[in-house]
């Protein structure tokens, strides 16, 4: 093995061989205050260090002796066929980590045959984006206040090959980022959500001394569970629903006729001071049965991570962060290079605790710390 491996103006250093590492080294590739930004939580950030406190505190209980010569990683999701149980969570603003951004990501996601999430606040158009891969591509939705505009943007992800609508309900505000707004983040000329660029003017509001900009204002406009019967009515493709937590929020889109969940608190960048995403993993399974669609996100870094997530129940295990870090590295190839590190570790630990499919996969590999 060479010691660095070399493409245009990006690198992947030798002992670069993580997720965390990619971590580690974007700090020296992103600007202070963008990398403040990604790498920051909600306010105190209990809720993101939350996260990956209780995925350690899970350990796995390995069975040996078991013949694994027949394993594999290969699932099935929304009829959906998949490599890997991995998916690249929906990342905002990736021109902020590299020049090519969403383009990139797609291109690794195709090698690696990895499924992606594009997010409406992309840097690139989403038909760009779909061109670039030929792996199953989802497209989240924020909901915008003109319905006819957020109805334009399920048009155009109908038009240009996705095969799902994940809607984020966690974030219909931004939480309080004390750490970005510390290190004065602000998103720098030239980044912009193109896909947002025709989107109509707001209406301009005013308040009465009795009203809140938050309650009157931003929260006026807010999806409701009324909404997503418009939206099913709208629509073909499966809905996601990505932010959940409550067992009776999942169990309702469930009745609902919605086609899945990601359990996910918005990577902690949302409110402060929520149960972490796998705490709620295996409340939410049990709630909705075997056979709804439940993903998982939220600080997965390693094989392990991954492991544990799907024997709590998740379909499928989405990754954040990393993407972003990876992108901000070494582009395209990081990106790869982080998939096909994550895609061997899970296999690795499947190996060497006994279970070889994704199906072998059970809670009755986990045990949990007594600290």
């Amino acid at each position: 093995m060479t010691d660095i491996i070399k493409v245009p103006l990006m690198a992947i250093p030798q002992d670069l061989v993580c997720a965390t590492d990619y971590a580690r080294y974007a700090k020296k590739h992103l600007p202070t205050d963008v990398y403040e930004y990604v790498v920051g939580g909600g306010a105190d950030e209990i809720t993101l260090q939350r996260n990956r406190q209780k995925l350690d505190e899970i350990l796995i209980l390995p069975s040996v002796l078991q013949d694994c010569t027949q394993g594999g990683t290969q699932t099935t999701v929304l009829g959906q066929r998949f490599r890997h149980p991995l998916m690249l969570a929906p990342v905002a603003f990736q021109q902020l980590a590299h020049p090519q951004a969403e383009l990139a990501t797609a291109e690794a996601a195709d090698v690696v045959e990895t499924g992606m999430m594009v997010s409406t606040l992309a840097t690139r158009s989403l038909e760009d984006i779909a061109a670039k891969t030929a792996q199953p591509k989802w497209f989240q939705l924020y909901f915008q206040q003109d319905k006819a505009f957020t109805l334009s943007l399920v048009r155009r992800a109908e038009l240009a090959g996705y095969s799902a609508l994940v809607v984020t309900v966690d974030a219909p505000l931004h939480g309080i980022r004390n750490r970005a707004q510390r290190a004065g983040f602000v998103l720098p000329d030239g980044v912009e959500a193109v896909n947002l660029k025709d989107r109509p003017p707001l209406p301009s509001k005013s308040f009465d001394p009795s009203q809140s900009i938050v309650f009157q204002g931003m929260m006026s406009e807010a999806p409701t569970w009324e909404t997503f019967r418009w939206l099913k009515q709208q629509t073909d493709l499966p809905i996601v629903l990505k932010g959940i937590l409550s067992p009776a929020d999942a169990l309702r889109a469930q009745d609902m006729g919605l086609a899945g969940v990601v359990v996910s608190n918005h990577g902690g960048r949302t409110l402060d001071c929520m149960p972490s995403s796998i705490e709620m993993l295996p409340l939410v399974r049990e709630a909705v049965g075997p056979d709804f669609a439940v993903l998982y996100d939220g600080a997965i870094e390693r094989g392990t991570d991954t492991f544990k997530a799907l024997a709590l129940g998740a379909d499928l295990v989405c990754i954040g962060r990393p993407q972003f870090y990876a992108l901000a590295v070494a582009g395209a190839l990081g990106v790869a290079h982080l998939l096909r590190v994550m895609r061997e570790e899970l296999e690795v630990t499947m190996s060497l605790a006994g279970t070889p499919t994704i199906n072998s996969i059970t809670s009755d590999a986990l045990r949990y710390s007594l600290v």
